[in-house]
């Protein structure tokens, strides 16, 4: 029995039991919600003529304290349609797409 309870108490010696995934993540949390809010609007103004439902996927990554660099990558099921870039300032709330 001593052993069965070391076994599930073991694991909580190394987990920081109060993480702060949103003051670590900061950054990318509000510039993928920047580019969320202006993707949504950009794409609601199209009238898409094909029944393809492209279904975008988002990530970031941080750059420093002010910027990230934000992927969207549309898909129809498995195939990759679309790829944007997007270099996101979240101190200036500024949204920049860059052109490959």
């Amino acid at each position: 029995m001593k052993k069965l309870i070391t076994f599930i108490l073991f694991p909580f010696l190394f987990i920081p039991l109060n993480t702060k995934a949103n003051e670590n993540f900061s950054v990318e949390i509000e510039a993928l919600t920047l580019v969320m809010e202006q993707y949504k609007e950009d794409n609601d103004s199209k009238i898409e003529l094909d029944d393809n439902n492209k279904t975008p996927s988002y990530m970031a990554l941080k750059q420093d304290e002010c910027n990230a660099t934000v992927e969207v990558t549309e898909k129809t099921g498995l195939e990759v349609v679309n790829t944007e870039y997007f270099d996101v300032n979240v101190c200036l709330k500024e949204i920049n797409k860059v052109i490959n």
